[in-house]
């Protein structure tokens, strides 16, 4: 069984930053892509970053220049620094992670429990 745990959400205030973390355990061939996604009150879940196995790291368009992905493969884990943080922001983050499980020919793609994010003053 993969799980995927991620940490590091919490209440801060506009300007500031967190730095979320995901890790994956259990019995796995192989990690590909690790990203993250968001889901605000009301709204779908909507992609925000994701970096591959060598590092290309993409982005959503209103986070460029404020988030950084980053992954260590030894750790099995992903991180987001979040800067700059706006309201917005504000969102339940979940971590994804396209994961080859032992005893399976395919990959697929695990999800997160979620992290609160809060941006407000």
């Amino acid at each position: 069984q993969v799980q995927l745990v991620e940490s590091g959400g919490g209440l801060v205030q506009p300007g500031g930053s967190l730095r979320l973390s995901c890790g994956a355990s259990g019995r796995f061939f192989s990690i590909n892509d690790m990203g993250w996604y968001r889901q605000a009150p009301g709204k779908q879940r909507e992609f925000v970053s994701t970096i591959t196995s060598n590092g290309g790291a993409y982005y959503v368009d209103s986070v460029k220049g404020r988030f950084t992905i980053s992954r260590d493969n030894a750790k099995n884990t992903v991180y987001l620094q979040m800067n700059s943080l706006k309201p917005e922001d504000t969102a339940v983050y979940y971590c994804k992670a396209e994961i080859r499980a032992a005893g399976s020919l395919i990959t697929g793609d695990h999800w997160g429990q979620g992290t609160q994010v809060t941006v407000s003053s």
